[in-house]
């Protein structure tokens, strides 16, 4: 597969001050970046000041004057993406973007819409942390497949790429880290080629920063509810 820089890479962020620069030259390294999209979701921790050291013309960077969470801060990032694919990558170190050829590859090769990059699925190297958010991210995506008829490993992975028009096409409610059953449940639902490659995952620690909680995935239990054919069916007849 030859490189081309064909890729956007959507990065939102919130109190990333750490890592976000580290995280914008891997993400840069990549030979498939074409631009990068950083939206900063009302950080108060300097991280705003970290992102306008930025100087390459790749780089655009968009600022929420107040949190309002990682949905709301893809929603602004994917409406301003103009390459062929886009991609989901979060602000920390956690997902390494030498990998996004792999993502790219279904893409670019099989005719895929959207490819999942799986935790689960991969004899790569994975950092071993929470029993607990491991058994919680198995059985949301247990409830996500049986909401969507699909055989996903790993619905919770922030490394999601889509074509360009197919990402722009959906329209994304959720606010929070309810956009990973919304936007599953939507793609599954448009009949939409999905496919899922193995990834690496240097997962973090609390200490070091992990915002994710029990609230979101009582959270995610209600989207993939909702956002189910049977639920999406119950909206439209209100």
């Amino acid at each position: 597969m030859e490189e081309r820089e064909c890729l956007s890479v959507v990065v939102p962020c919130f109190n990333e001050v750490g890592t976000v620069l580290t995280l914008v030259k891997r993400v840069l390294d990549s030979p498939w970046v074409a631009e990068v999209v950083l939206v900063d979701d009302g950080s108060t921790d300097g991280t705003r000041e970290a992102l306008a050291s930025i100087d390459d013309p790749r780089v655009r960077v968009e600022l929420h004057e107040r949190n309002q969470g990682k949905g709301a801060a893809l929603r602004t990032g994917f409406a301003l993406v103009t390459s062929d694919y886009a991609i989901v990558q979060d602000a920390d170190l956690e997902y390494d973007p030498a990998e996004y050829g792999d993502l790219i590859g279904p893409l670019e090769n099989a005719g895929a819409d959207v490819v999942f990059g799986s935790r689960f699925v991969s004899s790569r190297p994975h950092r071993v942390l929470y029993f607990w958010h491991s058994v919680g991210n198995r059985l949301l995506t247990l409830l996500s497949n049986m909401a969507t008829d699909l055989n996903l490993t790993d619905m919770e992975t922030c490394y999601k790429a889509f074509r360009r028009e197919v990402i722009q096409s959906i329209t994304i409610e959720e606010d929070r880290f309810g956009f990973e059953p919304e936007i599953t449940a939507k793609v599954a639902a448009r009949g939409l080629r999905i496919f899922e490659v193995g990834i690496s995952y240097d997962g973090r620690t609390y200490a070091d920063g992990k915002k994710i909680g029990w609230k979101d995935g009582v959270r995610a239990v209600w989207c993939i509810a909702k956002y189910s054919p049977v639920g999406t069916r119950l909206r439209r007849a209100e």
